[in-house]
């Protein structure tokens, strides 16, 4: 019987299979490919396009995201995006001289049957495309723009091939002197990553003056020179580049954080911070204040001030430390738990019995200092001991799960951030500023650490700009009773300084 049963079900397999095949017989077939599935069709070498090999289709269709008429665009060449299967995808098409008849936000069908996939100067593109094909529906069309971090880009060029990105939050390196413009190939990095900004000698804004910093959109184009493969940005228009101020640097950074130590938590947690310039804590004072937001709660009211079981503040007004040290705020000083390793040796700061004492001016007793599961936690670090609802820290992280910690208002609230490798002040995708967790783009957040292991905040830090030049990622590092110091302090992938 069982043999039956599979012959059966073969059968039924391989009747469903030839269904597929001939494409449902008296179904009608789309004329349209998604540009998704387009793309996939090249495999190397040039193919011409016909209906075959399109499962039926004989076009595409897109919005226009490209600007001939600035004259930063490789040369005839017009650029599409759609939306149509798993996510935006782009194309670009060799159509000469009348890629200047089309503007951003004209939305095209495009009859590509007999035309050529293939890639020129390492760009995929549609050749053989001529203007009659193209048929224009509509116009300014709004047309979607991705904020991506240069790593994904870089990681993963096809997918972000040909279509509106934005780079938020980057320098251009070597910073701009006065005189220094657009014209050329620029180095521009987003903490993530570096890429090139191309702009065409014959733009026309290929004079104007470079920005220091800036939230760079423009369209990536893959350029193979040699063995070489690269991916470019070229901006469309001067507007495409939204200038930004420079970041005023912290005093100190997070670099390392422990949650969840042996024995409990109950003062046994701990932050390591890394020093960026010499500071004498009694004469220039800071607080870091905590939050921990498990359980069901509101955004809160009074963000980093709200207290109670939320928020979490103590205050640095004493001791010395040296740039380029690490040094220690939180409770009693043991690497992993109250039976470890005496780390009182290390430089600690501030060392609180936060599971016994209220924090200062708000915060009640709690066992967990840094939460170890559950919604989203975070740690702040402000000037001054003076910290309210309006008050910006000067570095800050968030990790964990989820939980609502933002509401946009009016009025907005929740927790305030800034600048920082993971966090921006202005949403590159419509220019308007998000000053908090959770608002925009700052959504970005740091896995929950491993159980009982330190959490290892590896980056490079440019402590004369405030900008990291390599971002901060998580690597735990699993801890005994009898680590040493050192574990936590030396070896590679620790948080660094330059300048």
């Amino acid at each position: 019987m069982k043999k039956i049963y599979i012959y059966f079900l073969l059968v039924v397999c391989a009747g469903f299979n030839a269904c597929q095949k001939d494409k449902y017989p008296g179904a009608t077939l789309s004329p349209i490919i998604a540009v998704y599935d387009l793309r996939a069709i090249y495999k190397g070498a040039d193919v011409v396009l016909n209906e075959e090999n399109m499962n039926g289709a004989s076009k595409i269709v897109g919005t226009v995201i490209s600007d001939a008429t600035s004259g930063n665009a490789p040369a005839g060449v017009l650029v599409v995006q759609n939306e149509r299967r798993l996510g935006i995808r782009g194309i670009s098409l060799a159509i000469g001289a009348a890629a200047t008849k089309f503007v951003p936000g004209d939305s095209v069908a495009i009859q590509v049957t007999g035309a050529t996939l293939g890639r020129v100067n390492g760009s995929l593109q549609i050749k053989g495309v001529n203007e009659a094909a193209i048929t224009k529906v509509a116009s300014a069309v709004a047309h979607k723009l991705r904020v991506v971090p240069s790593n994904l880009i870089i990681a993963n060029p096809d997918a972000y091939e040909s279509t509106l990105v934005s780079v938020s939050n980057a320098v251009t390196e070597p910073e701009p002197k006065p005189g220094d413009t657009y014209a050329g190939d620029k180095i521009i990095n987003d903490s993530f990553g570096k890429l090139t900004l191309h702009t065409e000698t014959t733009a026309t804004f290929a004079g104007a003056d470079l920005p220091a910093s800036a939230n760079f959109t423009g369209i990536p184009v893959v350029v193979t020179s040699g063995t070489v493969t690269s991916v470019q940005i070229w901006p469309r228009v001067l507007d495409d580049a939204f200038p930004l101020p420079l970041i005023k640097p912290s005093p100190f950074i997070i670099s390392g954080y422990l949650t969840d130590p042996s024995g409990g938590d109950g003062n046994q947690e701990y932050i390591q911070f890394l020093a960026t310039k010499d500071i004498n804590f009694s004469e220039t004072n800071f607080s870091v204040v905590t939050t921990n937001n498990a359980g069901t709660n509101p955004a809160p009211q009074y963000g980093w001030a709200v207290g109670l079981a939320r928020t979490y503040k103590i205050n640095l007004t004493s001791g010395t430390v040296k740039k380029g040290q690490f040094f220690y705020v939180g409770g009693n000083k043991n690497i992993w738990g109250s039976t470890s390793t005496d780390i009182s040796a290390a430089n600690w700061i501030s060392s609180t019995q936060y599971a016994n004492v209220n924090g200062a001016d708000f915060g009640t007793a709690t066992a967990n200092l840094l939460a170890n599961s559950g919604n989203v936690a975070g740690i702040g670090v402000f000037a001054g001991i003076v910290v309210d609802v309006n008050t910006t820290p000067l570095d800050v992280i968030m990790y964990g799960g989820n939980g609502t910690v933002y509401a946009a208002g009016p009025p907005e609230i929740g927790y305030r951030i800034t600048n920082t490798d993971y966090y921006s002040t202005i949403n590159a995708g419509t220019r308007k500023t998000q000053n908090f967790y959770g608002a925009g783009t700052n959504t970005s957040k740091l896995v929950l650490p491993a159980t009982g292991n330190f959490s290892k905040l590896g980056g490079v830090y440019d402590a004369l700009t405030g900008r990291w030049t390599t971002g901060r990622t998580v690597t735990s590092i699993p801890l005994t009773t009898t680590s040493p110091l050192s574990t936590i302090e030396v070896g590679t992938g620790f948080t660094t300084l330059v300048n």
